[in-house]
């Protein structure tokens, strides 16, 4: 029997960390960039930002990446897999640097691409696309990998999430 670094409880095959999504977040965040391009090109309802201010957009892009490579990083050193696919494989808790106020930095990241993408587009149509992609995100990915990182780290899981909020912000204690 092969033995779990501390914190860590075995998992049976059939449980939360079987379920396996199928499609990987930062594609699914492509996929919400191509729908915000074609409602920009064919319905773009209104134009709310004007050139040059759509260039804006940068600036919530290079934050969402800085995020992104912050928490990559943040895996990297902790040794634990990256994969989104399959959180089950996760070994160990990471709750620190930008884990330390979003349980979830490299969604934030992804979604402040998005933000950014928007703001470059300049229209209307294109603000309905975020909403969606965190909707989708949170119930498709977040949702599940909660549940598996709770079956496999319990009560220092249960404590993380009640001091770190879910997108962004630190929860105040009882």
């Amino acid at each position: 029997m092969q033995e779990q670094p501390e914190g860590r409880r075995a998992l049976s095959a059939r449980g939360p960390a079987a379920r396996r999504n199928f499609v990987p977040p930062p594609i699914l965040m492509l996929i919400a960039a191509a729908v915000m391009w074609v409602l920009h090109r064919w319905f773009p309802v209104a134009y709310w930002i004007a050139p040059p201010w759509t260039r804006l957009g940068v600036i919530p892009c290079a934050v969402g990446i800085a995020i992104d490579l912050l928490a990559v990083l943040r895996f990297r050193h902790a040794r634990t897999t990256l994969n989104p696919l399959n959180p089950g494989k996760a070994s160990r808790l990471v709750t620190e640097g930008v884990f330390s106020i979003s349980r979830n930095p490299m969604y934030l990241g992804l979604l402040l691409l998005l933000v950014g993408w928007a703001l470059w587009l300049g229209t209307a149509s294109v603000w309905l696309v975020p909403p969606l992609f965190v909707a989708v995100l949170t119930f498709a990915q977040i949702l599940p990998e909660e549940r598996v990182l709770g079956e496999l780290f319990g009560a220092e899981y249960s404590a993380y999430t009640r001091a770190v909020a879910r997108w962004i912000g630190r929860r105040s204690a009882p």
